[in-house]
Formats: C-alpha cells, structure tokens, sequence
C-alpha cells in the first residue's frame, strides 16, 4: 500500500511539472496541442495538458543584433569591410515560430546578405557620406522581409567601415590637397580685396591730392612715436618735380 502512495505521488509531482508553466512578463508561450497550434498564452501561469500539449518559449524583449563584417566592393569598385548592428522585436509569436526554423539566425543571415548587396550598390563617398540614408535604406529592406516571420526591424545602423591601407593613405593626401586649395583661395581673395581697396584709395588721392600729404604727416606721427635711434623720413616724389625739372633746364 505503500508503495502505491508513494507512485501515486510520484505521478501527481511529474503531472504539476509538466502541466503549469510560469512565463514571465517579456514571454509569450506558443501552444501546440497534437501538433496544432491553439493559442498563444502568457504572461504568468500556464496550464498544460502533459504529453498532448508543447509549448514553445518566445521573448518579446528588443534583441541587439551584431551584423559581423562583410566583404563588400562599392560601386566605385573599392574593396572594403563594412559591419553594423540591428535592432529587433517579435511582434507576432506564433509567425515567429511556425514561419522559419530560427528566427534570430535567419535574421542575421537576411542582415548580412542585404548589408554587402545596399553597399554594394552605392559609391564610398556616398558610403561615408551619407550614412543615415544607408541605414534606413537597410532597415527598410530587413523589415519588408521579416513581417512575414512576425518580426519587426525598428533600427538598423552601420557601426565601422574599414578601408584598406593604400586608400586611407589616398583619402588623406587628398584632404590635404583640398586644404591647401582652400588656404589659396582664401589668400588670393585676400590679396584681391586689398589690391581693390588700394585701387580705390589711389582714386581718391588722385582727385584729392591733400590727402597725401595728410598720409604723409600720419606716416611720420607713426615713425616718431617709435623708439628708434634713426629716423627716416620719407620724402614725396612730388616734392623733387621741381629740383628735376630746373636741373633739366
């Protein structure tokens, strides 16, 4: 009699195992009743029917996903390594379950091959450029083909790009480049505006010739105020016209 107690307690425990599930808050349980699906329960207590009824976990929490670098040749034809991350949630358990095998595998497999051929079709200046077009160029795409698996793609963002040697060396000679082009335009239009300046200053001692001698007399307050032991003071060529002129005659 014993012995039949004790089985008997045996079964009771193994039927409480099998039958009540707890799922916590960011779970949901797809439930397969034969092999069927019924419903999807959670969070929370979950009776089961022990040997008929499975259930399959699912978590509903954002999954940060880690895209590995990929070989990609850009438009241009430049060899590069291009690696990004996505951000994504099951929005539909039961898709999720019974439309692909592993959706977390099929997820970065379909990330990777869309990731070499987005960046594939661009060039690498557009590729550093204009990187927040790619990413929603990326997760536009990721998303179209992972509703059906009841997954929702809600960021996609390309981390690092990794350029070979020679065309760092390259894009770097050639921001040097376009410094110096920059420091010489900007000093020719520096001359440009003086040179006018000046011409328009000639123009007005022309038609004032006063103003030379007020110029003049600046010029020498500016001489003298300096602690020099010599002083030069400069001496107008208007002033020789007339010595030049009576050597001449």
């Amino acid at each position: 009699m014993s012995m039949f107690w004790i089985l008997a307690i045996v079964l009771v425990v193994f039927f409480l195992a099998s039958a009540i599930k707890i799922l916590k808050e960011y779970e949901r349980g797809v439930i397969f009743r034969l092999g069927r699906v019924i419903k999807t329960k959670g969070p929370g207590l979950i009776i089961l029917i022990p040997i008929i009824d499975k259930m399959v976990k699912v978590s509903l929490r954002l999954v940060a996903m880690d895209v590995p670098s990929q070989d990609v040749i850009t438009r241009d034809n430049v060899s590069i390594k291009v690696n990004a991350v996505i951000y994504f949630r099951v929005m539909d358990p039961t898709n999720a379950t019974i439309e692909v095998e592993n959706y977390l595998f099929a997820t970065s497999q379909l990330a990777q091959t869309t990731l070499r051929s987005v960046c594939g079709q661009v060039e690498l200046d557009d590729l550093l450029a204009e990187r927040e077009k790619i990413n929603t160029q990326l997760q536009g795409i990721l998303d179209k083909h992972t509703d059906p698996w009841g997954i929702k793609v809600t960021t996609v963002e390309v981390k690092h790009i990794d350029l070979p040697e020679d065309m760092q060396r390259s894009m770097a000679r050639q921001a040097e480049a376009e410094r110096e082009r920059r420091a010489k335009v900007i000093n020719a239009e520096g001359e440009y505006q003086a040179a006018t300046r000046l011409v328009e200053a000639a123009a007005i001692i022309s038609k004032h010739p006063e103003a030379l001698q007020l110029r003049y007399l600046q010029t020498v307050k500016e001489i003298s105020s300096e602690s020099n032991t010599t002083t030069l003071f400069p001496i107008p060529i208007d002033f020789l016209t007339t010595f030049i002129k009576k050597s001449q005659d």
